[in-house]
């Protein structure tokens, strides 16, 4: 038998977006340009997405940045990551979800986060990128 949690999984992640929303936390998110047109599910999905995404990144406590497609690069993650505070981490891998606490571990995160807000653009920028995706799905 077939298991479809997708409901569930949905209800849990709005739930975890509500702390956007509220006062006194600041978040930085990064998120490869390929994922804007990565081409999972229907349009329609991908461009509430996407219209979701600039509505956050302009949100006052929010920093939104798209690291742009390129050659040159020495690390790339091949997993999404959270970081909290510099004391954890949190790892979403295919087979499971990871916790890590260890100092060397969430500095290795935290050093390929750094890495890649380097190359982020954000602002402007980063919303051009979104909005090509946008009209690209037209």
């Amino acid at each position: 038998m077939t298991v479809d949690d997708v409901a569930d999984a949905v209800a849990v992640r709005m739930e975890r977006q509500r702390v956007l929303y509220e006062g006194g936390r600041r978040f930085a998110f990064l998120m490869e340009e390929s994922v804007l047109r990565n081409g999972l599910g229907e349009s329609d999905t991908q461009l509430e997405q996407l219209e979701h995404l600039l509505t956050i990144g302009s949100l006052p406590n929010v920093s939104l940045g798209v690291v742009p497609t390129r050659l040159s690069r020495s690390r790339m993650p091949v997993e999404g990551f959270w970081i909290y505070d510099r004391s954890q981490v949190n790892v979403e891998l295919i087979s499971g979800y990871l916790t890590l606490t260890q100092p060397s571990e969430v500095s290795t995160y935290a050093d390929t986060f750094s890495m890649l807000a380097d190359m982020a653009v954000y602002g402007v920028k980063a919303r051009a990128l979104i909005a090509a995706s946008i009209d690209s799905l037209g």
